[in-house]
């Protein structure tokens, strides 16, 4: 059983780490690196991986890598209702309900940003609301196991924080795993409302 502060700080760390880095996030590293190494192994040794990363590269060399990773490639979404329904019209419905969990709680989602960037649901669970941010992680399991795969074949130094989370959350199920490689196969959903039927595919 991992303490809820050992989740706050995992969360905390990799919310930072998976944000599009800039200035503000450089000054944190020292702090930042000083926190993970007060987590359990499983938890603070991945994220140190990242950390290290962007300890090591100028900032513009972080940013073109991070839009490179996360902007560029499908399989590389920080979006994570968008594995589950793609840019079709259930994803709204998705959307919706990140938001409300997040008012229910009292905060607020600035419009600037998604409600389902992994980012936004991790600095949620840090802002002291573990339970209701583990509930969405999980809902969104099959997205977050692919985002991982996606990025440990790429070699990415961001694999390590997302495999912090997934240290952080129980194992994905036989379920999870299945739905991760029907993803990889297949793709998220794509909207089928008004296309003839012999043209579905």
């Amino acid at each position: 059983m991992i303490a809820e502060r050992d989740l706050r700080l995992t969360h905390l760390i990799a919310s930072a780490v998976l944000s599009y880095p800039d200035e503000e996030l450089l000054e944190r590293l020292p702090a930042l690196r000083a926190a993970a190494a007060t987590l359990p192994a499983p938890l603070g040794e991945p994220l140190g991986g990242t950390l290290s990363y962007l300890d090591s590269v100028a900032l513009a060399t972080a940013e073109a890598h991070y839009v490179e990773t996360f902007d560029l490639r499908r399989r590389c979404c920080l979006y994570l209702s968008y594995y589950t329904h793609g840019d079709t019209r259930m994803r709204g419905l998705a959307l919706l309900r990140f938001r409300r969990s997040y008012q229910a709680a009292g905060l607020r989602v600035t419009p600037d940003e998604l409600p389902d960037h992994l980012a936004v649901v991790l600095e949620f669970s840090a802002a002291g609301q573990v339970a209701p941010a583990t509930r969405l992680l999980i809902e969104h399991r099959p997205g977050l196991e692919l985002l991982w795969r996606a990025l440990a074949e790429l070699g990415s130094p961001y694999s390590y924080a997302v495999r912090a989370v997934r240290a952080s959350l129980p194992p994905p199920g036989p379920d999870d795993l299945a739905a991760a490689g029907r993803l990889a196969a297949e793709g998220p959903p794509t909207e089928q409302v008004g296309i003839p039927v012999g043209e579905r595919s």
